[in-house]
């Protein structure tokens, strides 16, 4: 698999690049992330992270994919796994989340970076991808059932804020047909291997 997808959003001519994120891109996935902190429920932490939180984030172990869309050299959003629980029979299990800039939304970048990262996913050996979302979201369920999560159950009344109380509905993604009897280990990511491919890309 190359470091680099390229595509082209359909409502418009700009090329896209999907590429693994750097370490030199937390502020950009950190200014991606802000608006969704300050002014939405779409995620329940209430203070932006800084750029060092990010990073640690993006390295931590297991070291999962983190890939970013370029427009015309601008990260224009972010999608990543991360690990569903701490336990180990959880390990076969990820979470992955997807965000955009604002004025990227409703353009096809999140189905094509989306896709680049659970195709990712699954070569390292993750057999079930999950994604929490705060309801209602009429986009991100959109974009999640088709690419085809199906809903699993909702925590109700799971978070407060912006003066309310939030619902999380729980998306998950099977393999096709039924999970491996004897799953092989899952494998972390090899972050340097796709940083170099993504170089000579």
């Amino acid at each position: 698999m190359t470091g680099v997808t390229r595509g082209a959003v359909p409502a418009g001519r700009s090329q896209v690049v999907v590429r693994p994120a750097r370490l030199s891109d937390a502020a950009a996935i950190r200014a991606i992330y802000a608006p969704y902190v300050l002014d939405t429920p779409i995620t329940f932490e209430v203070e932006v992270p800084s750029e060092e939180v990010v990073r640690a984030r993006m390295t931590a172990r297991p070291l999962m994919p983190w890939f970013v869309a370029e427009i015309e050299g601008e990260v224009a959003g972010y999608a990543y796994a991360s690990q569903h629980r701490e336990r180990a029979a959880y390990r076969w299990s990820a979470d992955v989340s997807i965000y955009l800039a604002g004025r990227q939304r409703r353009r096809g970048l999140g189905r094509l970076l989306y896709t680049r990262l659970i195709d990712e996913v699954r070569t390292l050996g993750y057999v079930t991808l999950f994604a929490g979302i705060a309801l209602p979201n009429e986009a991100s369920v959109g974009l999640h059932t088709a690419l085809g999560f199906r809903p699993v159950g909702v925590y109700p009344a799971v978070g407060h804020k912006a003066g309310r109380w939030h619902d999380v509905g729980w998306y998950a993604l099977l393999p096709p047909g039924s999970p491996p009897a004897d799953p092989a280990e899952p494998r972390e990511w090899d972050v340097d291997h796709h940083a170099s491919e993504s170089a000579a890309g």
